[in-house]
């Protein structure tokens, strides 16, 4: 299972959200870049990076920001944050990016989806970010008229392979992930599922690591590392991770 340290990036800091909302931001680090640089060092083997400003507006707000931590870095980067139309998703899909998130255009532009699931194939990830059993929309300011289940089940049959599965209501909230929703899915779909949101200590990585299923193929973490609730190298030891075992 790989873990992802977060870098959400807003008005070109780090920052984290709490509950999604955009007014409850923590500023963690004025430079991105170099914040990844130290994850990167610290031994991580993949990083998810968000444009929080691209999110909500739809347009690239730091997408040059982006480019320069991808190209910087030696581990894959995961983006997500505004790609809604087809010149931002070219303009993704040419940049040094492992994996591209596409969130609301998966639910609001059909066309976008299936040509994302054409150029892409694996790189494409889709983000089910999950409010009451209904999927957000818009950098979480909207909840569509969409529930989760057969929102996944309409991702599948269209080819996509990976999904990142947030609970909204956990995110940035230190108080323990949704496991039990996580295996609910993991158990109804064949889609691989990165589990995001609500990791607050090193026995939520274990349950997390103990529960899940061979399709539960990573997990997105950030206050808690930012915090210094635990440090990334026990992260990824209470994970099993052999970068943690070193």
């Amino acid at each position: 299972m790989i873990l992802f340290p977060a870098v959400d990036i807003q008005g070109g800091r780090v920052v984290r959200l709490r509950g999604g909302d955009f007014s409850r931001s923590t500023v963690f680090s004025e430079d991105p870049l170099d914040m990844a640089q130290q994850w990167e060092d610290l031994g991580a083997e993949a990083l998810h990076v968000v444009d929080l400003d691209a999110a909500r507006s739809g347009e690239p707000v730091n997408f040059a920001l982006v480019k320069t931590i991808a190209g910087a870095l030696s581990i894959p980067v995961q983006y997500g944050g505004g790609v809604r139309s087809f010149e931002a998703l070219e303009r993704a899909a040419a940049s040094d990016l492992r994996w591209i998130v596409i969130g609301t255009a998966a639910i609001t532009q059909q066309e976008l989806l299936a040509s994302a699931v054409e150029d892409l194939g694996e790189r494409l990830v889709v983000g089910v970010d999950c409010s009451d059993g209904m999927v957000a929309t818009h950098g979480w300011h909207e909840r569509s008229q969409m529930s989760a289940a057969p929102f996944i089940d309409n991702l599948e049959a269209q080819g996509v392979r990976r999904i990142v599965f947030t609970d909204i209501a956990t995110d940035g909230m230190m108080r323990g992930p949704n496991l039990e929703a996580l295996a609910r899915l993991a158990e109804r779909t064949a889609l691989e599922i990165i589990q995001s949101g609500g990791i607050t200590s090193l026995d939520d990585l274990r349950r997390l690591a103990a529960m899940a299923t061979d399709n539960v193929v990573g997990t997105i973490v950030g206050r808690a590392l930012y915090e210094g609730a635990f440090t990334l190298p026990q992260a990824l030891a209470a994970l099993g991770s052999p970068e943690g075992r070193q």
